[in-house]
Formats: structure tokens, C-alpha cells, sequence
């Protein structure tokens, strides 16, 4: 009995002193990590640690280029931003609904909602992928995903102007021929820079320098910085390391927190209901409301059917009838032949394999042996064809629908049908 309550003993002091540890390797692997001290705060709800978690889960649940907008936002609008991006990824627990938006209270909720973003996926992986500090010139390679269009068999939910469908096409193609305006400069003054730097690399794979090294030999303070960057990096690698060798004692402690938080009310029993008396002399001219109420349903019920057949009548040549739902299936087995020969296309293909993420842009000389990275010949060739698969897809769907337009334009002569120009 005395070994055993020594083993025990010993055992509650490794796990005392490792909870520090783990909860310090924690917050120096997070972005603008608070102390530990904060986590031991919020375990007993203290008010003075609910603003700085209020800012660690705005910076975690924001995009990279909204963590610097921060510092605009105030406590109120900071903590509304956070209930509406926990509420749209699944967190539903009411207390931290309830919590007020000065982000003066709820630190035990906040922790618990830090913990559960934790749980739930690989959080820490995708922090530090997103502010890790990138040496070389890097570029995305086909890193769009399938379609996720509506079908042809889809309405939309309310009228649709087509001015205003048109108006947005014309601004998409705009932005999109700025953002390959922008993205032809950009390649151009990186190969200037590849160029003219070219044999000053250590590496002889690499060959040349890429911007940030450019930045870090032309302007020392600029190395100093980028060494100080890449120490940060490396203690925050570092503390995600300790992080997992003893995230195991982290999440004992939270099933404490968690014990300590008072059991939740459910929202029905939380608010008794209460149904209005109704008094008996008023009993009677409900009941006849209730008869007259039905005889009128009945009444629209019988009237609404002959006009509902009389409109399917008449617009069974317009697309909405028999004929239309049989054209409208045929254009879908042809789309969907169309995606299924474009799938076996790109399976069938011999090329290289779908590149995925992004790859460090890297120039070489004529003649130089291929290594193991994407070579730019390769990757517009597989762009290109997918791109001539993609224009005859879109010339026939474009042909179908002028052919549906020409249908509809002979039922209803009276009215003028003008295309849109150049099309």
C-alpha cells in the first residue's frame, strides 16, 4: 500500500508539473498567445482574462489578410465577429451566445470555445502554415477545385434581373483581366530579378536569388529582420513540438474547467410556457370562426385548381411543361456526359500528376536536367488542353441554349428576343 500511494503521488506530481508546460507550449505556439497565466484566469471565469481571449480567437478565426484590421475594430464589434464565425462553423453552446459584447466577461466560455477549435481539426498546422516566413519566390499550381454549380435543373430562390446578372459578368471579367494583368508584371520583374541573380545561390539546384534573399543582401536591416522572423518561427515549431508530446495532460485539465462550468438550462424549460385562458362564452364563436375559416380554404382549393391547370396549359410550350422538362433532361445528360468525358480525359492523361499547393518558382538554363519539381512547359501544356475541352464544352452548351432562346421566340411572337451583343 505505501509503494503504491508513492506511485500515485509521484504520478499526480508529474502530471502537476506538466500542465504548466503544456499550457505554455500552447500559448507560444499561438499567434499573439496570451500568458498561461490567462488560462489559469479563465478556468475560474475571472473577468480580467475575457479580453485577451477575445483577441486570440479573433486572430485565429480571421483570415491572414483581416489580422491586421484588428486593431481598427472595437471590443464590441470584435466579439460579434467571433459569436457569428463560431456559430458558422458548428459551435452552438448558448452560454457563449449569452455573453455580453463589451469583452468584459466570459473567459471559462471563451477558453471552452478555444478548446473546442483545438479538438476539431488540425488548428496549430494551419496557423503556422499560414505565417510561416516564405524565403523563396513562390507561385500556385492548379489549386482550383471542381465546380460546385447549381445544374441547369435549379431555379433560383426569387425574381432575377438579367441587367443585373449581365452587370456582374462584366465586373467579373474585369477584375479578372486586372488580376492577370497584374499577375503577367509580376512574373515579369520576378524573372528580371531570377535573371540577374542568377549563380549567386549557394544551392546549386536553386541557382538564383529569390526576392526576400535579393532584400536580405541589398539592405542588412533587412536580413536582420528576416533572422529575427525566422527565429520567431522557429521557437513557435518548437512549442507546437512540446505541444504534442504532452497535449494529453492539456486536455485532462479541461475536463476540469469543464466540471466547473455550471449545467446548462435548456431554452424550453428555462422559459415556462404559459397558454392565455380563454373564457367560455368566447369558446362558441371560435369554434364558428374555425367553420368558416375551413369553407373558405375549401373555396380557394376548388377555385385554384382550374386556373393552375389552365396556366400549365398554357405555358406547356414555353419550357415549363412536358416538352420543357424533357429538354431540360436532355441538356442535363449532355452536361453530364460532357464532365464525365472531361473526368476520364484528365485520368487518362499521361502527363504529370495534379499538382497540388504551392511550389517554389525556380529558373533554369537551356540544357539543365529536369529535377524533381513542375516544369512550366508541362504544366501550361495540361492547362491548355483543359482549356480547348472546356471552350467546346461552353460553345455547346452556348449552342443549346440559343436553340431553347429560337423555341421560346416562336411560341410567343409578340414579343422581341434581342441576344446579348457579342454573343
Amino acid at each position: 500500500m505505501g509503494r503504491r500511494r508513492r506511485r500515485l503521488a509521484g504520478a499526480a506530481g508529474v502530471g502537476a508539473g506538466a500542465l504548466p508546460e503544456a499550457i505554455a507550449a500552447l500559448s507560444q505556439s499561438l499567434p499573439a498567445g496570451p500568458s498561461p497565466e490567462v488560462f489559469r484566469r479563465a478556468k475560474f471565469d475571472r473577468p480580467e482574462a475575457a479580453s485577451a481571449l477575445w483577441r486570440l480567437l479573433f486572430h485565429v478565426l480571421s483570415p491572414l489578410g483581416a489580422v491586421g484590421a484588428s486593431a481598427s475594430l472595437g471590443p464590441e464589434a470584435r466579439a460579434r465577429w467571433v459569436k457569428s464565425a463560431l456559430s458558422s462553423q458548428g459551435y452552438q453552446r448558448p452560454a457563449l451566445a449569452r455573453l455580453p459584447e463589451d469583452g468584459s466577461q466570459g473567459s471559462r466560455e471563451l477558453l471552452l470555445a478555444l478548446s473546442w477549435l483545438l479538438a476539431r481539426g488540425p488548428l496549430l498546422e494551419r496557423l503556422l502554415a499560414q505565417t510561416r516566413v516564405r524565403l523563396g519566390d513562390e507561385v500556385p499550381a492548379l489549386e482550383c477545385e471542381s465546380l460546385a454549380w447549381p445544374g441547369p435543373g435549379v431555379e433560383a430562390e426569387g425574381p432575377v434581373d438579367v441587367r443585373r446578372v449581365q452587370w456582374l459578368l462584366g465586373k467579373l471579367r474585369l477584375r479578372w483581366r486586372g488580376l492577370a494583368s497584374g499577375q503577367r508584371e509580376h512574373s515579369a520583374l520576378l524573372s528580371k530579378i531570377h535573371r540577374y541573380t542568377y549563380g549567386c545561390h549557394g544551392n546549386h539546384s536553386l541557382g538564383h536569388l529569390s526576392v526576400t534573399e535579393t532584400e536580405a543582401l541589398r539592405d542588412p536591416e533587412n536580413g536582420r529582420q528576416l533572422l529575427q522572423a525566422l527565429e520567431r518561427e522557429n521557437a513557435r515549431l518548437e512549442a507546437a513540438v512540446r505541444w504534442r508530446a504532452c497535449e494529453l495532460v492539456y486536455w485532462q485539465w479541461m475536463d476540469t474547467v469543464l466540471g466547473a462550468c455550471p449545467p446548462e438550462v435548456p431554452a424550453a424549460a428555462s422559459q415556462p410556457t404559459s397558454l392565455p385562458r380563454i373564457p367560455e362564452h368566447r369558446a362558441g364563436e371560435l369554434e364558428l370562426v374555425a367553420r368558416e375559416l375551413q369553407g373558405l380554404q375549401e373555396a380557394l382549393r376548388e377555385a385554384a385548381e382550374p386556373r393552375r391547370a389552365a396556366w400549365e396549359a398554357r405555358v406547356g410550350g414555353q419550357g415549363q411543361g412536358p416538352r420543357g422538362s424533357f429538354s431540360r433532361r436532355a441538356v442535363q445528360e449532355a452536361v453530364q456526359q460532357q464532365l464525365a468525358a472531361l473526368q476520364r480525359s484528365w485520368e487518362q492523361d499521361p502527363g504529370p500528376a495534379r499538382p497540388l499547393g504551392p511550389h517554389r518558382l525556380v529558373r533554369s538554363r537551356d540544357g539543365t536536367a529536369a529535377g524533381q519539381g513542375l516544369q512550366a512547359a508541362e504544366v501550361i501544356g495540361m492547362l491548355r488542353s483543359q482549356e480547348a475541352c472546356l471552350e467546346a464544352v461552353l460553345h455547346q452548351l452556348q449552342g443549346q441554349c440559343r436553340q431553347e432562346l429560337a423555341r421560346l421566340a416562336g411560341a410567343l411572337p409578340a414579343l422581341v428576343w434581342i441576344p446579348p451583343p457579342g454573343r
